[in-house]
Formats: structure tokens, sequence, C-alpha cells
């Protein structure tokens, strides 16, 4: 008995022990959680960020352009997709109609020199006779790019090339998926005479209803040969009228971005030379445009969004063009350097059609394509990723040296890192790309502290969490991300502009995870790597101001801050940017210095980007599940006490003039776009 007491007693006391050490330890750590941001607001301590730091790149990858922000309904449009030998496959045309009543097949008839391809309809039935045609006729459809968005009201402007043997009785139409159900139709009819050599058809479709999975038919009643070619359907309410999907390119204004980083990416280089981005047949009428196979991402674009798209854009987003052209390097293959100035030529010639006068050879074709007007094109990038191929450096001074003589303005990009140790050749900016998990992309706030602030700048024009971290766009991704652009924000010195990459996924074609924005033919959401450039979008060309953390045992906070005035209402701002990586809150003292009294309102509003799982996620069914939420800031003042969530990215924006800030609607917290 006695000693199962004195066992007992001993239990007590180590388990006594156990707990006070708990507890010490408990307490060591909130006691770490708490930690002061002093800011230096004084005009003499803030530095200019560079007009240009926060843009967009849009690469043609996961069907970002054909079937994504290029409006264009019809896949294929123009029956080149199957290659240039005949017959040849027609996918994702379909035939209506059996063997025994239309025969389908492509020969190299096409009225166009540069895409011969043509379809060839010999339809064998008729309205009368033996062989009786089926009631809706025979002919073919397209679905487009995984189903057409017809939507009720709207206008659809249906152009396609076509000649007959016979007189024509030709009915256009938009139905449902299953050929069932009369969207929109129009009849096409004339003599065979008249349609005896290849005519140009417009017609316009007005939806009578809606119907998210839709597809565009060509059928006829009558007997003979008929011969389509470059059929396209848009609808006309597109962004600016220039041809984008709208509710995708506000997406894109909406982050404010002051470049556009444009057409690739690995979509420029190709597998092979053959099959790279060369802007020379991208450019003029649409229908002469042969069109080309992607081949890294392994898809047909018709390249109605071309080189002078890509410009207009930019010019609708009121953003600098930065154009990346081929340099004659390939992923497989490569063009000495000896044999490169076709090439160097090819880039002359693109920045003469951009900015050259409209009576220039290249500027003339801009011209006749509606803008007389140059574009402002001040940067390109010689090639994509290519710095370690073996001819690169070679092929590289070719262009920097023809370039830099005709145009000695424009800002030339190299592939080539400069931020560890300088470029061993000429250059205004280099390229940085950095794919990598979540926790070295955070710890890479650091990356550009001891970078050179003499030479080149950094144009950081790829960067994202990928892998298991980023599952198709997470919280723990944005995070990550958001902690990086605050040190790129923060050595902007260093740094002339960042981009995400890639910009868009069709959710039918995931080529690459994550993406900033994920649409389909109807439906769109930000993934949380989108928000998080939102609340950059005031920074380029705001004031840096200086700040200094307590360090935390954690090292989990990173923060920022800057004085900028808003492009909405014209106020003047400071704007403090704090990322908490780590697991738990932060009790965070902002003290502010360098402002005359009374120079703050006593409210301001907060945004926090946060979620209860930190691999959460948006989607079509939660398009907000992951959004900023904004609320009221009260009791603002020099010194101020904040909680910093777990896992979140908080913005707190300070009005510095003596009016009052402008909440959405009465409530003290709303969701909002920051």
């Amino acid at each position: 008995m006695g000693s199962s007491k004195a066992s007992c007693s001993v239990s007590l006391l180590q388990l006594f022990i156990v707990v006070c050490l708990v507890f010490q330890c408990f307490a060591k750590n909130h006691a770490d959680l708490s930690t002061t941001l002093i800011v230096n607001a004084s005009d003499a301590s803030g530095k200019p960020i560079p007009e240009t730091l926060f843009g967009i790149f849009f690469e043609e990858i996961n069907h970002a352009g054909a079937g994504g922000i290029w409006a264009e309904l019809v896949s294929n449009r123009g029956f080149e997709a199957g290659g240039p030998n005949t017959p040849s496959n027609i996918d994702p045309w379909s035939v209506i109609g059996n063997g025994s009543l239309i025969n389908v097949e492509t020969d190299r008839t096409s009225f166009f020199d540069r895409n011969k391809v043509a379809l060839r309809l010999e339809v064998l039935c008729d309205s009368k006779g033996d062989n009786i045609c089926p009631a809706d006729g025979v002919g073919v459809y397209n679905p487009g790019f995984w189903g057409m968005n017809i939507e009720q009201g709207k206008k659809y402007k249906v152009v396609f090339y076509v000649r007959s043997t016979e007189s024509l009785n030709l009915t256009v139409s938009l139905t449902g998926s299953n050929g069932v159900g009369n969207l929109a139709s129009s009849v096409i009819t004339g003599s065979a005479l008249h349609f005896s050599n290849w005519t140009k058809v417009e017609t316009l479709l007005v939806a009578k209803e809606t119907n998210r999975n839709s597809r565009l038919q060509l059928t006829t009643t009558t007997k003979g040969v008929i011969w389509l070619d470059q059929v396209s359907a848009m609808p006309l309410d597109t962004y600016k009228g220039h041809g984008f999907r709208s509710e995708l390119v506000e997406m894109l204004a909406d982050l404010k971005p002051k470049f556009i980083r444009f057409p690739g990416g690995c979509f420029v280089e190709g597998e092979w030379l053959r099959n790279a981005f060369r802007w020379k047949a991208t450019v003029g009428p649409w229908e002469e445009r042969p069109g080309h196979f992607g081949d890294v991402w392994m898809y047909w674009t018709d390249d109605g969004l071309g080189y002078f798209e890509f410009l207009q854009l930019a010019e609708d987003l009121d953003a600098l063009p930065i154009w990346v052209f081929n340099n004659g390097v390939s992923h497989n293959d490569q063009v000495d350097t000896s044999a490169v100035l076709p090439f160097v030529q090819e880039a002359l010639d693109g920045i003469e059609f951009a900015r050259g006068d409209p009576t220039s050879k290249w500027g003339s074709l801009r011209a006749a394509m509606g803008h007389p007007e140059p574009f402002d094109l001040r940067y390109v990038a010689v090639g994509n990723e290519d710095c370690g191929k073996k001819n690169y450096r070679g092929n590289y001074l070719e262009f920097y040296k023809a370039i830099r003589n005709a145009y000695p303005d424009i800002q030339i990009i190299s592939n080539c890192d400069g931020s560890s140790r300088p470029l061993d050749h000429p250059a205004d900016m280099y390229d940085y790309h950095v794919y990598t998990n979540a926790n070295d992309m955070f710890s890479r706030a650091n990356a550009f502290d001891r970078t050179s602030r003499d030479g080149p700048k950094a144009f950081v024009s790829e960067y994202a969490v990928t892998g298991k971290d980023a599952g198709t766009g997470s919280l723990l991704a944005a995070l990550a991300e958001a902690g990086f652009l605050i040190g790129l924000e923060k050595n902007s010195d260093a740094v002339e502009m960042v981009s995400y990459a890639p910009l868009f996924v069709n959710a039918n074609d995931r080529r690459w995870n994550p993406d900033a924005i994920v649409f389909n033919s109807f439906q769109h959401y930000g993934t949380p790597s989108y928000w998080v450039q939102q609340f950059f979008s005031e920074s380029s060309g705001a004031t840096l101001l200086s700040t200094s953390l307590q360090a935390t045992s954690s090292n989990s906070l990173v923060a920022s801050a800057i004085t900028f005035q808003s492009s909405v209402d014209k106020k003047n701002y400071i704007r403090i940017k704090v990322v908490n990586f780590g697991t738990n809150a932060v009790n965070l003292k902002i003290s502010i210095a360098g402002l005359e009294p009374n120079s703050l309102q006593l409210s301001g509003s907060q945004t926090v980007l946060t979620s209860a799982n930190v691999m959460d996620e948006n989607s079509f069914s939660q398009p907000n599940k992951v959004v900023p939420n904004q609320s009221l800031l009260k009791n603002v003042g020099k010194d101020m006490n904040v909680t910093v969530p777990p896992r979140s990215f908080t913005s707190f924006d300070l009005l510095k003039e003596s009016s009052n800030l402008k909440m959405t609607g009465s409530e003290s917290s709303s969701r909002s776009s920051i």
C-alpha cells in the first residue's frame, strides 16, 4: 500500500512538470506571435516603383486563345488541321447523314493560296425522287471548343466561303449539341451560276434561346456538290469590338496590367522550328492565314488570334506590348548563327509592322488591317528559355546589333539570368523564371536582396507555385507567391517587371496546373493566385516606403508598404501588405513614422485573403470560396494594433486626405476586389 502511494506521488509530480513545460512552451510561442512593423512614410524615404512593375503574360497554352479569349466559336474553321494531304481528318467537324445520303472529304481546291484545303460535300439525296433527304437535311456540323455557348438575344455573325455545281439551298443554323432545337437559322439560296465560283457569304443569327452546349450546322436537301471553306461564327459583343471574349478580358483589365508579354512561352519556340509561331503567317485577312499546329501543347490554332490581335489587346488594356519572337531555336532544332539573318530580318519586319509609318512595307499592312497609327511597341524578348542552347548567345547578338541599330529606343530582353552574376552580353533586361514548391517560393522573397543595382534589370516574366502544393490553384500556392511578390516589390530597383504564368486554362484542356483564370464556354473564375495579383494592382508607379519588421522565431511574416494615388477615386493612400505564411495568428503593431499630424483618416479598409483550409480552391460550383474580403478598419492612426490571421494575405489601406473613405454598401464587411 505504502509503495503504491509513493509511486502515485511520483507520477503526479512528473505530470505536473510536463504540464508546466508545455504551458511555458505555449506561452513562449504566443509571445513570439506578437511583432512590430515600422513604416517610414516620410517623403524623403520613399523610392519610386517602376511604372511597369506588374503586368500579365499570355501564352497559347491550355486553349487560352483558341477556344478561350479569342471569341471565334468554330474550331478548325479552314479544315487545315488535318494537314495538307487530302483527303484528311476534319475533326471536330462531323457529318450529318449516312453514306447513302452524303459523301464528305477534303480536297485542295481552296480559293486561298496559303491554305489550300477545302471541304467537298457530295449530296446524293434530294428533295424529290427516289433518294429523299431527311427533313432537316444533310451536311456537316461543328461543336466548337467543347460546345458553343449561345445566349438568348445575342447576335452571331457567320461567315463562310462556298461554291456549288447546282443551285444552292443551304441552311445555316445554331442547334443543341445533338442537333435538336433550332436556336437560330438562316437559309442561303442562289443560282448555280451565282455560286459556280467561290463566293463569300455573311449572315447574322439572333439566338431565340440559350444553350451552353450548342453547335453550328450547315445543311441542305438539294442534290449536287458543294464546297465549303473558312467557316467562322463570332459573337458581336466582343471586348471593345475587337474579337475578344469580354468577360475574360475584363478579368485582365481588373488587374490593371502595365504590360502584356506574348505569345509565349514555349509556344514561340515549338518542339520543332517548323511548328514555331511565326508572326507573318498570323497577319492579314483572317481567312488567308494558314494556321499552325502548336506541337508543344499539342493542338491546332487557326491563328485568328495573331500578332496584330495581340498588339490590339495590349492597346485595349492600356498595357505596353512585349513581343517574344523566335530566335532560330526550338526545343529540338536550331539555326546556326551563320544562317540566322532571315530570322533577324523577320524580327525587324515585325517591329516595322507594329511601329512603322503607314506608308512603309509592313506598316501599310497594319494600316490596311484598320490601325494606321503605330502601336506602342517598346520591348522585345529574344527567344524564350533558350539561354542554355548551343546557338543562343551567337544568335542573340545578331538580333541585338540589328535591333539596336534600327530601333535604338527598343528595350531588348535576354533569356539569360543575370540575378546572381553579370551577363556576358549586352541587354536592357533579363528573364527570370521560377516554378517551385510553396516553401521555396516564399523563401524567395529575399531572392533579389543582393542583386546588383547596376546593369540590366530583372524581368520576372514567369513565376508560380507548382506541384502538390498548388493543386489546381490553392490558397497555399497563392500565399507563397504573395510573399515572393512582396519581395520583388521591395526590390523594384533591381526588378523592372513581373508576370504570373500561365494566365488562362480552358477546363476541358488542362495542359498545365495551376493557372490564374479558369474557364469553359460560359463560366470562369479566378484562382487564389489571380486574386493575389489584385493586391498589387496599384503598385506600378507608386512610391515604396521603407519598412522594418521585427524578427520572429518563425520568420513566417513578410510585409511592404507603398503610397499611391488611387486609379478609382484619385485620392492618396498608404497601403500596407502583410503575408502570414505561418499557422498561427500574429498580433501586429504597426507604427507609421514621418507623417504630418492629423494626416490620416480615422477609418480605412482592411482586405484579407484566407480560407479554412490552406489547400482550398475555387471552382465553377464555388467560384468565390477563396477571394479577398474587405471590411472597415477603425481607429486608424500612426500606431495601430491589428491581428493578422494565420495563412493569410492582408492589406491595410489608409487614406491620407481629409475626406471620407467610401465603402461599398452600408455594412462594415463585404466581398470585394482590391
